[in-house]
């Protein structure tokens, strides 16, 4: 895999919405799939989240589809993908030949479909988006999209190209499509919590998978396989997880946070399971108009889980799915059942390709999932950072070439630990070269 540097420092964001640079010719421009045409169905990242995604899109009422394709780094996992959905094999046309196993799958994949789920580690997203959208493909990609300055540029630039070739396009971000939620923020639209001067997410609970180093592998296969581990892979948890509670935030205030400043560490990690991510951040998000967000996210076992968001306005303190006053009366209170949001994401996106209906998350996709990478640097580096000179930073943490007998970003010192990023010495820097803390 060779990701090429196409986007300058000079084409970031520069504002919310606003994406700089400039887009290669276009091809044919793509709409409405009727609802009698089958749409083939291509799946890259054949892992647990991407197996889960695979089984919603084949399972939209009254769709007529087919998987045609499958790719992943690791070939047993192409074969779990595909044991889970043996129960909708009429729907299945994906034979051996169609399916690509290593790190190159991906470009096979876009050649037999008109719908591609990404669910890859995070860090190879932006590529594999970039070059779904040139090959003209609707999509299904999980979060977070980016994991760097690079990434947000290129997932930006790649949201204008999908947008002028028609193609639709879903992020993972379920809440977006969760009743509960959507009605809480239309009533938070329409007034009745005053104007939201201050909030609190969370993401805080036990810890994560891990995967033993086998005999016999490469250290780069042993990181792709450990990928949650690795920022180049995942961005941290504050983006590979918390990415849902602070794109909330964004949702609730309608805009992105100006300024990040906060804590983090790495405390509870388990012996003989080296991992370079911290295992807590707490972060300070400002807005425009002063508005602060209290953000918290962490990974070890003990304490109080929590996972959900609060605000506070003027008039009223909100929960989703309720809205109080002060005094302690209940203004509104969600009353509904609602779909299963993951659900729901491949029933309305397959409803857009059949009826030609703009949809299109990528641009809030990224720009959340850069608010996430916001809080990161700045626990990492333990100063205030600012989103539109972050943004606009020379900063790739994803190597521009990547096979398994290359050597990964970061490697092991010589106890064979990855020692997290300190304020003291962390450097924001574009290197793709390995480095040992």
């Amino acid at each position: 895999m060779n990701p090429s540097a196409r986007v300058s420092r000079r084409d970031a964001l520069r504002a919310a919405g606003v994406v700089g640079g400039a887009i290669a010719a276009m091809p044919a421009v793509h709409g409405q799939t009727p609802s009698s045409d089958v749409i083939r169905v291509g799946l890259v990242g054949a892992g647990g989240r991407g197996s889960a995604a695979l089984q919603q899109t084949m399972s939209v009422p009254g769709s007529n589809v087919k998987l045609t394709a499958v790719a992943d780094a690791f070939e047993d996992r192409i074969k779990a993908a595909l044991k889970a959905v043996e129960p909708m094999k009429d729907k299945i046309d994906c034979p051996e030949e169609r399916q690509f196993k290593g790190l190159d799958g991906y470009k096979q994949v876009l050649e037999h479909c008109d719908m591609v789920i990404l669910a890859t580690p995070p860090g190879f997203r932006p590529f594999h988006f970039e070059e779904a959208v040139k090959a003209g493909k609707h999509v299904f990609m999980e979060k977070p999209v980016c994991i760097d300055s690079f990434g947000a540029r290129l997932c930006l630039e790649a949201a204008k190209m999908a947008d002028e070739k028609k193609l639709k396009v879903v992020v993972g971000l379920q809440r977006r499509y969760d009743e509960k939620y959507r009605q809480t923020v239309a009533r938070i639209r329409e007034g009745l919590a005053g104007d939201i001067i201050g909030g609190q997410v969370y993401w805080n609970g036990a810890g994560i998978w891990y995967r033993d180093r086998k005999p016999d592998t490469t250290e780069m296969q042993f990181q792709v396989n450990n990928w949650y581990h690795f920022n180049w892979l995942c961005g941290d948890h504050i983006c590979e997880q918390h990415v849902h509670n602070i794109d909330v935030a964004n949702w609730v205030l309608d805009r992105l946070p100006e300024t990040a400043y906060g804590v983090g560490g790495k405390q509870l990690r388990r012996p003989k399971q080296p991992s370079e991510i911290y295992d807590h951040h707490s972060v300070n998000f400002t807005y425009p108009g002063g508005v602060r967000i209290s953000s918290q996210c962490r990974q070890f076992p003990g304490g109080d889980g929590r996972v959900n968001e609060e605000f506070q306005g003027t008039k009223a303190a909100v929960k989703i799915g309720e809205i109080k006053d002060y005094s302690g009366k209940v203004l509104w209170k969600y009353e509904g059942k609602g779909e299963n949001p993951y659900q729901v994401e491949h029933d309305e996106l397959h409803d857009a390709i059949r009826n030609d209906k703009p949809l299109n998350n990528a641009s809030y996709g990224t720009t959340s999932s850069f608010s996430a990478v916001l809080g990161r640097l700045a626990t990492y580096s333990g100063k205030q950072w600012n989103y539109k000179d972050a943004i606009d930073l020379d900063y790739r943490l994803f190597p521009e070439s990547v096979a398994w007998d290359s050597t990964p970003p970061v490697v092991p010192d010589k106890d064979g630990d990855y020692p997290p990023p300190m304020p003291a010495t962390f450097k924001v820097t574009s290197t793709t070269k390995p480095t040992v803390s």
